[in-house]
């Protein structure tokens, strides 16, 4: 059985014996089930994400969510139960960073009741007033055995982290890892198709600005550029407006 298989049936059954469920096993059950509807849709990248932490807090009251995503070889803070619009898709953590970053290296969880501050894997980042919280649980995100992120939950008082809250947190993080892993594979192929689209219109723009100004292909790079700077538009609006002056003047539809 595997590792996943395991934690699920130790979250979904008690020490009772085999298919005698209690109130509490009818309450895991009930969890599981509203993972999995709730991210059987096909959303966004920060909707899935928001939809993480949202479940999360519920599941595991707690003053502080946050989901970091493995990319390239940082976590990157993708989310927050707390507003954090300066960080949020701009602090990253290196792997073997503070506790975060040892989770993501050993793929292990890590329960901080009191004092985490003080734990010798600790690092403080003065962006997060979080780091001046108590209590730390920090769990890995993982999809068929790869790392996807990190998620974390703070008390500001000291929290005893039950065996229970920890097994799972951690059983959420398996279950939504491939659901994130495919909402980031989505983005980055979007971005990716946006460059090869740019680059394909700038190449356009290029070869008109060279054929009207006679302008080597640097200098018609510099021309967008420059004009990109001070129109405050990007190289592909500017580009767009280049061979849609070009079109009109030559009579071709738009």
């Amino acid at each position: 059985m595997s590792t996943q298989a395991v934690r699920v049936r130790t979250v979904m059954t008690s020490d009772s014996p085999e298919g005698d469920f209690d109130a509490k096993d009818k309450t895991d059950i009930d969890v599981l089930h509203e993972i999995g509807s709730r991210f059987a849709a096909a959303d966004s990248f920060h909707t899935v994400l928001g939809r993480v932490v949202d479940f999360v807090a519920s599941v595991v009251p707690c003053d502080s969510c946050f989901v970091y995503v493995l990319e390239e070889d940082d976590l990157v803070l993708r989310a927050s139960k707390t507003p954090h619009p300066d960080v949020i898709d701009h602090l990253k953590i290196r792997i073997g960073q503070g506790i975060t970053g040892w989770v993501a290296e050993h793929r292990q969880p890590v329960a901080v009741g009191r004092n985490a501050f003080k734990d010798p894997r600790f690092q403080t980042f003065n962006e997060l007033p979080e780091d001046r919280y108590e209590a730390f649980l920090s769990v890995p995100v993982l999809s068929r055995g790869k790392l996807v992120g990190v998620i974390n939950l703070q008390h500001r008082q000291p929290h005893d982290y039950s065996r229970q809250d920890i097994q799972l947190i951690s059983t959420i993080g398996f279950l939504v890892g491939a659901e994130i892993e495919m909402a980031r594979l989505e983005v980055e192929n979007s971005q990716l198709f946006e460059r090869l689209e740019t680059r394909k219109v700038v190449e356009r723009a290029k070869g008109i600005l060279q054929r009207d100004l006679g302008v080597t292909e640097e200098e018609a790079y510099l021309t967008i550029q420059r004009q990109s700077r001070q129109r405050r538009k990007s190289k592909k609006e500017i580009s767009e407006a280049i061979v849609l002056g070009d079109d009109l003047r030559r009579g071709k539809q738009p």
